[in-house]
């Protein structure tokens, strides 16, 4: 394929690049190696790292391998922030968290056949490296008015924080970065966020300045939402890859949340559906909104992508029997769990009896008083366990203890949309 970067441009993928134009006749006359860099400063990676992922999976599938570098170096240091100064993770941290974000990435590019993926680490060529030779055969290619010009540094320059000389260095890492694997792979091109333009264009301008030939480097826009916030947050916070900080649950629900104004543009990145699959759900999205087909189908791809069909299947059963279109009965305890935490659950001490229906109605959040609970139950609209309680039930009345699910979990929903949960301890 030559005319990925058209699929890039229709799918809001590209926000800037060096000369497009040579690119192009690059990608025309032959496969090329590309890379894109992922720092260790977390113990995951985040939602918004799979824009650039499935950048590089695309590129991969037009024909061309990529390198996913990891930087065990890099990620000793970290790209200085807007806000101020990070906080510096000790060597063995960073080396644990360089080997789950590795397997994080591994399901997400091909690593077998003519095209074949490879992990890189940039601590590799860093590790004995000393000062004097960072400072003279790396160094001495970088000019200082350059590098204060771009806009993370320059911010922090002018704060009452200032900025440390190891964070003003980070452009020089990642600019190595570049010409380390242009000799050794022979990597022509770059990608990475918008944010990261000016350490893009430091790695294409450092091969230029020593190897005397040009590279490209090609940035992806930040993802935006309509409503304003931030995307890749929720509540509960970022929205990250591992299932132990996001469960698959969750991870799930934020794309089936999905705005209305947000959903196509989403399905084009973060999806590998075609346009007249697209078109066919955007056509959805407009004549039956309530339906948030794009949402599932979106929540199903990047589920399965992320966390396998297995997990993914479970995500899909526990969000339909929260809202009683199945068997909660049926789902695992630790799938029941995540749902009941992403859609608010309390905890109460049990004695003897359990708490009555307004009690657990009140408590779980699904109405905003116990006054409101006796309505509820008045007027037939409230639910335990997916099983709808008859408008005659008397306020004082209770569930049975073999209705728990699980033996603790009690599933409380008002209509067809409020949910909650109660988790008797």
């Amino acid at each position: 394929m030559t005319d990925i970067l058209d699929e890039l441009h229709w799918r809001g993928l590209i926000a800037e690049s060096t000369d497009e134009q040579a690119l192009r006749a690059e990608l025309a006359a032959g496969p090329i190696t590309y890379y894109c860099g992922f720092d260790p400063t977390a113990p995951s990676l985040h939602i918004g790292n799979l824009v650039q992922l499935l950048a590089m999976s695309r590129f991969q599938q037009a024909g061309n391998t990529p390198l996913a570098l990891v930087g065990g170096a890099t990620g000793l240091i970290g790209d200085p922030k807007m806000t101020g100064e990070r906080t510096l993770n000790d060597r063995d941290t960073v080396a644990g968290w360089v080997e789950r974000i590795r397997r994080q990435i591994e399901p997400l590019l091909d690593f077998e056949g003519t095209y074949a993926a490879r992990m890189v680490n940039n601590l590799d060529w860093t590790a004995e490296l000393s000062a004097i030779d960072f400072l003279r055969d790396v160094g001495k290619h970088f000019r200082v008015g350059r590098m204060i010009a771009k806009e993370s540094v320059s911010a922090r320059l002018n704060s009452e924080q200032g900025i440390s000389f190891a964070e003003f260095s980070y452009q020089i890492l990642q600019g190595m970065d570049f010409l380390e694997l242009y000799r050794r792979y022979g990597c022509r091109m770059q990608t990475g966020g918008h944010d990261q333009w000016g350490n893009l264009t430091s790695g294409v301008d450092l091969v230029h300045r020593v190897e005397r030939d040009s590279v490209h480097a090609v940035a992806t826009p930040l993802i935006t939402k309509a409503d304003g916030t931030k995307f890749g947050k929720t509540e509960a916070g970022t929205v990250w890859l591992d299932p132990t900080m996001t469960s698959p649950y969750a991870f799930y629900q934020f794309w089936v949340n999905a705005d209305d104004r947000d959903v196509v543009s989403y399905l084009k990145v973060f999806s590998f559906r075609d346009r007249d699959q697209i078109a066919e759900l955007e056509n959805e999205v407009a004549q039956r909104p309530a339906a948030r087909a794009a949402q599932r189908a979106l929540a199903e791809d990047v589920t399965a992508m992320v966390h396998g069909p297995t997990e993914t299947a479970k995500a899909v059963a526990a969000s339909r029997a929260l809202f009683g279109m199945g068997a909660l009965e049926e789902l695992e305890a630790d799938t029941l769990r995540a749902a009941l935490d992403e859609a608010g659950a309390a905890r109460l001490p049990v004695g003897d009896e359990l708490p009555t229906y307004v009690e657990l109605l009140s408590e779980a959040g699904v109405v905003d008083s116990r006054s409101a609970a006796r309505r509820a139950l008045t007027d037939g609209g409230a639910y335990i366990n997916n099983r709808r309680l008859p408008a005659e039930t008397a306020p004082d009345a209770r569930p049975e203890r073999d209705e728990l699910l699980h033996g603790r979990w009690l599933v409380l929903r008002r209509g067809k949309r409020t949910v909650g949960g109660v988790e008797l301890v």
